[in-house]
């Protein structure tokens, strides 16, 4: 998913001398990582205070991101799951194993929701620059409404992409979606250079108030959505030709150091160019009418069409696994059950997710809810599965006690993330 939206990947198979390479491993890591939540990071670093705040909580993050990573690869190895939950169920015991498919389909769930409201954002403008300027400051005509061009979106383009069986064309959306992650980069840099900004370097990166401090603790869920790419990353060891501990460590702390220099050079300057007044979407700050920006909206706005499809596709896939009886699941369905089946759970995943996408007044308040969801994949489940093998490995009581300490860490990290992304969701709503 275009995650940030961090989506899962499909289809990857081991498939010995001819699996994936280490620059594969390491696109599509991007690919799962480099998504809607780069348009936030700007919005994050206002909320953190600043940029020092905010490079401060990326950094720290990213030491329990490439842990989780390095945790998951290892515990892929050892039981020989191809996927996330299946490693959970095998390390950690059934019971672990059904909370991640919980936790899977409801990540699953929300990041449909933070895409659709991604392309209704950009629907909105892209609408609103066919227009002079000025022309739509007595409202807008109804058929360029959000309201009904993104049901019309999802009705006569998204669905039929969203209905097959399998999607095919997934590999080509990871390079749309890392070049539109990249030319979108560019061009926050390079408008903050060529117009000047709005704020001072000195002045955003100065050491922050002690408000500042505790409020950057906020944007922890936001940094986990932009990051987020445990879910994929089984699978994508399970492909890999080289499967090696040392090697998948290299590919994990290489793809996480990309991500940090496309985010922060995102947020610096997106937070530099509007300073507290950036929207959190910082495609919405921008003029609608700057053809380099329209550029920008359709790459990503193309991007998250192709990625909604694979999303819908594997929340199915966990859907029925959930309502699968374990003795039923031999039994043969019929080629038209399954088809009708197919379509019902496809109209009810996008009806739901459109409903909800068309209530939310910003993608800011769907992020912090993903985040908090997230804390569970990038943190917790990791932290379980250090514990769990910790257990039941052999090794010399100084390191256990190290490993120990760092699953217990991690789980409570993950709480205290899930935590908060759950307090803010709730104060959002009482306002």
């Amino acid at each position: 998913m275009e995650r940030g939206e961090g989506q899962p990947l499909l289809g990857l198979r081991n498939t010995g001398s001819a699996g994936l390479s280490s620059a594969g491993a390491v696109f599509i890591m991007l690919k799962s990582a480099l998504g809607a939540g780069l348009l936030s990071f700007p919005w994050a670093f206002n909320k953190a205070g600043g940029a020092v705040p905010a490079i401060l909580v990326e950094l720290g993050s990213l030491v329990f991101l490439v842990s989780g990573l390095a945790v998951l690869g290892y515990a892929a190895a050892l039981s020989a799951q191809p996927t996330y939950q299946g490693v959970v169920r095998a390390v950690c015991g059934p019971a672990a194993g059904r909370l991640c498919e919980l936790c899977f389909l409801l990540n699953l769930f929300m990041i449909a929701v933070a895409l659709l409201r991604v392309v209704g954002d950009q629907l909105e403008k892209l609408c609103d620059s066919l227009y002079p300027p000025g022309a739509l400051s007595e409202g807008s005509p109804w058929y360029v409404d959000q309201r009904f061009t993104l049901p019309a979106l999802c009705a006569l383009v998204i669905f039929p992409l969203s209905v097959p069986r399998e999607i095919g064309f997934q590999k080509y959306s990871s390079i749309l979606g890392t070049l539109a992650a990249c030319y979108l980069m560019l061009v926050i840099v390079l408008k903050y250079h060529l117009q000047g900004g709005s704020l001072g370097l000195l002045q955003a990166t100065r050491p922050p108030r002690a408000s500042s401090w505790t409020s950057m603790f906020s944007v922890i869920p936001t940094i986990c959505f932009g990051f987020q790419c445990h879910e994929a990353c089984v699978a994508i060891y399970s492909s890999m030709r080289n499967q090696s501990f040392s090697h998948w460590v290299a590919v994990s702390v290489l793809s996480m150091l990309i991500c940090l220099f496309i985010y922060s050079l995102t947020g610096l300057y997106g937070y530099l160019t509007f300073g507290e007044d950036v929207a959190p979407d910082v495609l919405m700050s921008y003029p609608g009418n700057d053809p380099v920006v329209i550029t920008a909206r359709l790459l990503f706005g193309v991007s998250i069409v192709t990625i909604y499809p694979i999303v819908v596709l594997l929340g199915r896939s966990v859907v029925q696994d959930l309502w699968a009886h374990p003795k039923f699941k031999a039994v043969l369905v019929s080629e038209r059950h399954e088809r009708q089946s197919r379509v019902a759970l496809t109209i009810s995943w996008m009806a739901a997710t459109l409903a909800i996408a068309l209530f939310v007044p910003d993608i800011g308040k769907v992020i912090e809810l993903i985040g908090g969801i997230s804390a569970f994949f990038i943190f917790i489940f990791p932290g379980m599965c250090l514990l769990c093998m910790t257990g039941t490995q052999a090794i010399g009581a100084p390191k256990k006690a190290v490993l120990i300490t760092w699953g217990v860490l991690s789980v409570l990290g993950g709480t205290f993330v899930c935590g908060q992304s759950a307090a803010l969701a709730v104060m959002g709503l009482l306002r």
